[in-house]
Parts: C-alpha cells; sequence; structure tokens
C-alpha cells in the first residue's frame, strides 16, 4: 500500500533510524538475557520502544493531511492525540465537509493487529461512506510500547474493565471527541477488526451508557480469556473458558457482528458466542428482553462474485434488531467488501462498513 502523505524520504529516514534502534535493543536485550539479568533486558527494550514513540509524536491537531484515503472536498483527516491517568494514544479523525451544520454522529474505529490508522481507513473505505451518512470516524493507534504487535489487550484482565487501562482511554478519547466537536452523543458507535473488534466488545460492555451500538469483525466475546495463553486458545476455539454471558453493568447494547466460517485465525465459533452470550435468557432480562423468535436469512449475494451468507436477526419483545449474526461462507480472516490497498481485507461483500453504518444509524442511545 502507498499512502501519499509527502516526505517521503523524511519518512523513510526516520523509519530506518526507528529500526535501527529496535535492533540495537533486542541485541543488547539477548545479551543482558544470556547474562540472566532478565530485568535489564525487558528494562533496555522499554526505553527504546519509548524513544521510537517520542521521535513519531503526532503533530497537532486539526491540520489537514493530504493522503490517498480521502478526497479533501470530502472531508480532511487530521491527526492528533489524547492523554488521560491510562495512558496515551494517538489518532486520526475523519471529519466530513458536513460538520458545522448539525451535531453529527462519531463512529470509533478499532484496527487489528499490525494496523495503523491509516491502513485501517483505507482498508474499510470507512472515510469514503461517512462522507456520503455524515459522520465523524475516529481511528485510536494502539501503541508498541503497550503491545509490540500493536494489538488492543483484549486479552488481559486489566483491560476489560471500567474505568481502566485501555477501555479508560478509549472511553476517555471518546468523551473528548464529543465535547470538541459537538458530536450527536446519543449517536457515538464503535466497531473493529480481530483484536480490534474484541476490544469493540469490551467497550460496549464496560461503557454502555456511552456507545449507541457495537460493530464486531472476526472478534471474540467478553472476557473469553485473561492472559496471552488464554488468548491464543479462545482464538482457536479451543478455550476452557467461554466469556462471560452478561457485561458488567447488566446491559445488552446492540451488536452487529460479522465472521468468516473459513476464518483460520479467529475461529467462526467466537463469533456465535458473541451472540449467543447477547442474546442469553440472562443477558436479556427485564426491559431488553428478547421475544422467544428470531429471524434467519440466508442470500447468496446481491453483487455477483460477493460470499454467500447466513444472517441471523434477534429482536425485542417490541420487535426491534438488537443483535445481527453475518456468517459469510467461504471468507476468512479479512474485513469484507474492503479495499485490497488496506491490510487484512477482503474485496467481496457483503459489505461490513456499509452493513455497520446501516445497523448504527438504526439504534440511538435512549432519552
Amino acid at each position: 500500500m502507498c499512502v501519499n502523505i509527502g516526505g517521503h524520504s523524511k519518512t523513510y529516514a526516520k523509519v530506518t533510524l526507528m529500526n535501527g534502534r529496535l535492533t540495537t535493543a533486542m541485541r543488547e536485550a539477548l545479551r543482558l538475557i544470556r547474562t540472566g539479568d532478565l530485568a535489564a533486558a525487558t528494562a533496555a527494550i522499554r526505553d527504546k520502544l519509548s524513544q521510537a514513540a517520542d521521535s513519531e509524536a503526532y503533530a497537532p491537531a486539526h491540520r489537514t493531511v493530504r493522503t490517498s484515503l480521502q478526497d479533501e472536498a470530502a472531508g480532511k483527516f487530521i491527526k492528533a492525540s489524547f492523554t488521560n491517568s491510562a495512558g496515551t494514544r494517538r489518532y486520526k479523525l475523519f471529519i466530513p465537509s458536513a460538520y458545522g451544520t448539525s451535531p453529527l454522529p462519531l463512529v470509533v474505529m478499532l484496527h487489528g493487529c499490525t494496523q495503523m490508522p491509516d491502513d485501517f481507513a483505507l482498508g474499510t473505505r470507512m472515510n469514503e461512506f461517512a462522507a456520503d451518512r455524515q459522520c465523524l470516524v475516529a481511528y485510536p493507534e494502539q501503541s508498541l510500547s503497550a503491545n509490540g504487535s500493536r494489538c488492543w489487550n483484549w486479552f488481559k484482565s486489566a483491560d476489560q474493565q471500567r474505568d481502566n487501562g485501555e477501555p479508560a482511554i478509549i472511553a476517555g478519547l471518546t468523551r473528548e471527541l464529543i465535547k470538541t466537536y459537538g458530536v450527536d452523543a446519543k449517536r457515538v458507535y464503535v466497531a473493529g477488526l480481530s483484536a480490534g473488534g474484541a476490544m469493540a466488545v469490551v467497550m460496549g460492555r464496560t461503557h454502555p451508557d456511552l456507545y449507541a451500538a457495537v460493530g464486531v469483525h472476526s472478534g471474540l466475546p467478553y472476557a473469553a480469556a485473561h492472559n496471552a495463553p488464554s488468548a491464543f486458545a479462545a482464538m482457536k476455539g479451543i478455550a476452557p473458558q467461554q466469556g462471560d454471558k452478561t457485561s458488567p453493568t447488566a446491559q445488552i447494547i446492540p451488536t452487529i457482528v460479522l465472521h468468516g466460517d473459513r476464518d483460520e485465525l479467529v475461529h467462526p465459533s467466537n463469533g456465535q458466542l458473541i451472540t449467543d452470550h447477547l442474546t442469553s435468557s440472562d443477558a436479556t432480562a427485564g426491559k431488553d428482553a428478547f421475544a422467544r423468535r428470531s429471524q434467519t436469512l440466508s442470500d447468496h449475494g446481491r453483487v455477483p462474485g460477493d460470499h454467500p451468507y447466513t444472517r441471523t436477526l434477534f429482536r425485542n419483545e417490541r420487535g426491534k434488531v438488537i443483535v445481527e449474526h453475518w456468517l459469510v461462507h467461504g471468507a476468512g480472516h479479512a474485513w469484507f467488501g474492503g479495499d485490497p490497498r488496506g491490510s487484512h481485507t477482503d474485496p467481496a461483500g457483503p459489505d461490513a462498513s456499509r452493513e455497520m453504518l446501516r445497523f448504527f444509524f438504526e439504534h440511538e442511545l435512549p432519552s
């Protein structure tokens, strides 16, 4: 993928310098490990990662960045950073040209492992849809110091809690954007792919008062893992722990789940588990109770070349669809309907971005 942001030689030099620093750090860490000084090895790596992060410091907010991701006539794509007591994360924000006419919705997009905001925006084409539907889109960026593969830490107990760890950072960033840009607070949504999809589930479960709906693409259930080994087991679909059926706040949030039935990285049983947990009798007690019925729709794709899929709809007692589960046949671990210039994309439909926004805009927080 090539993204034209100008200053290619400077960018290349910066990446080369950073890679050189990290290589040196790894050599020093290996030397210290051989001597048995694990604490010093860890400290050496953290120090170099911190230096690398500092060298990549984002430009001030509200600066328009020319990229191949978005025609400036449709809006602008800016970069900034957010800090609170839980930590700091950089992010990019798409602002449609309609901004300023009335309060707009906001979609928070959480990328998958090894991805970056530009890559994720390009691959999902979410900015294109956001320009048409007139909404803002934020792309928080996971830091290397928090996870060496840039995965959101959905599998750590400390990052599965409200007002703690990464949920606190993402929620804090969301609240700041609502305030700064006059966002329609009833129409704020969160979505993600893979590790980002799993973290989107966490955000929905820990902050149902903040997000009106959740989009999960190739993700995992809430609390399906509590450390790295259990995370790998959950991804393979053989985890002894099957995730908590109820949210910490015992409130169910509308959710759309998309998963390929040939996903070899995150087993498709995880998509079914997310749906099962949301629609279980324990999770849907009280005013959010589901009627004892669901509707399953099978479609071979509206466009030649698209994947066939089975879509199951779950309605509440008032007849409103609260949960959608899409099992996409023949599809793997990639964003459906995506731009092949982005990573982890499948150009064949159904179009995940279009369907998520359609589902999102059918829901808003109650008064």
